[in-house]
C-alpha cells in the first residue's frame, strides 16, 4: 500500500509541475497586460485637444469627456494626429459608435491602420483588421464580430514591436501583423473616412513606449 501510495503521489507532483510551467505561459502570450506592458499615459486630458494636431476639417470635438469625429452632409474625411510621434508603443482606447462608421487607428510610416467599423471596399465590418492598402487575410480579425459591443464602449489596445503589431479587443487578442516595412516613428491617428455620414467616440486614450 505505502508503495501505490507513493508512486501515485508522484503522479500528482509531476503532473502539478507540468501544469505550472505550462498556464503562466499561455497567460503571458494571450494577455493584453504582458509583464514587459509599458506603464501608460493620458495622452487626450477629457477636456480638449492639447497634444493633437487640429485638422481644418471641422469634424472633431472634446464633447462629455470623448473625442468625437464627425462629418457632415459633405462628407469630406479627415484625420486627428497626435503631436507626438510613436515607434514601439503600446497604445489603448474606449471606443464607441452607432450604425454605420468606417474609422481607425494609424501608426507608424507608411501607415498601419487598424480597422474600426465598416471597410468601405469589403462592404463588412472589419473592426480589429489591419489595413495596408488592402486587408491581409492572415491579419484580419475573424472573431471581432463576436466580441464587439455596437453602440457601447468598446476597449482596444493595440501593441506595436518592431516589426510586428497585435490587437486586442475587450481583452481578447484578435490579429496579428508582421509588416518589416512598416518601421518609422509617426504620430498616432484617428479617422473619420470620407464618403460616410458617421460619428464615432473615442476616450481613456493612452499609449506608452517600452
Amino acid at each position: 500500500m505505502t508503495h501505490r501510495c507513493s508512486f501515485a503521489c508522484h503522479l500528482v507532483l509531476i503532473g502539478s509541475v507540468a501544469c505550472m510551467a505550462v498556464v503562466p505561459h499561455r497567460f503571458t502570450m494571450a494577455a493584453a497586460d504582458r509583464a514587459d506592458a509599458p506603464a501608460l499615459a493620458e495622452i487626450f486630458n477629457g477636456r480638449d485637444l492639447t497634444g493633437w494636431k487640429l485638422p481644418a476639417e471641422p469634424y472633431w470635438r472634446v464633447e462629455n469627456g470623448a473625442i468625437v469625429g464627425e462629418s457632415d452632409d459633405a462628407m469630406k474625411g479627415s484625420m486627428l494626429y497626435t503631436d507626438k510621434a510613436y515607434g514601439d508603443v503600446d497604445f489603448e482606447a474606449e471606443f464607441r459608435f452607432r450604425g454605420e462608421v468606417d474609422s481607425g487607428v494609424m501608426m507608424r510610416k507608411p501607415e498601419v491602420q487598424v480597422q474600426i467599423g465598416v471597410s468601405r471596399s469589403l462592404k463588412r465590418d472589419m473592426t480589429g483588421s489591419f489595413y495596408v492598402g488592402k486587408y491581409p487575410e492572415e491579419a484580419q480579425a475573424k472573431r471581432a464580430g463576436e466580441l464587439l459591443k455596437p453602440g457601447e464602449w468598446n476597449r482596444l489596445r493595440i501593441v506595436a514591436r518592431g516589426d510586428t503589431f497585435t490587437v486586442w479587443l475587450n481583452g481578447e487578442q484578435v490579429s496579428t501583423y508582421t509588416a518589416p516595412a512598416h518601421g518609422e516613428p509617426a504620430p498616432i491617428g484617428l479617422q473619420v473616412h470620407k464618403n460616410v455620414r458617421m460619428k464615432v467616440e473615442f476616450r481613456n486614450v493612452k499609449a506608452g513606449e517600452p
